[in-house]
């Protein structure tokens, strides 16, 4: 299982607010039903890799569909092989270290 997280950046918007923008984005990852946790700065995704890429493909998409002629898209992908991992599981790790 993998940890994707994914910040998206819609650039030339009309407003200074880009949330519309990220709502309409993130239609693809809701309607795949993967777990998913949004974060102020961008959306951490877990599951298969190969059906991540598909689902970050389809937002990053998403963003041209509202008059945004770019779009800025980082992706950073955790996939450790050696256990499983989850959202959940990476964050109570740190906790447990405070």
């Amino acid at each position: 299982m993998a940890l994707v997280e994914i910040s998206i950046i819609p650039l030339g918007t009309s407003t200074p607010s880009v949330s519309e923008h990220i709502a309409m984005s993130l239609k693809p990852l809701q309607k795949a039903g993967l777990k998913y946790t949004i974060t102020p700065m961008g959306t951490v995704i877990e599951g298969d890799l190969d059906t991540i890429m598909d689902i970050v493909r389809q937002m990053h998409e998403a963003c041209f569909k509202k008059d945004v002629q770019r779009v800025v898209t980082t992706i950073k992908i955790d996939d450790r092989r050696d256990k499983p991992v989850t959202i959940e599981s990476k964050v109570q790790s740190v906790k447990e270290k405070l």
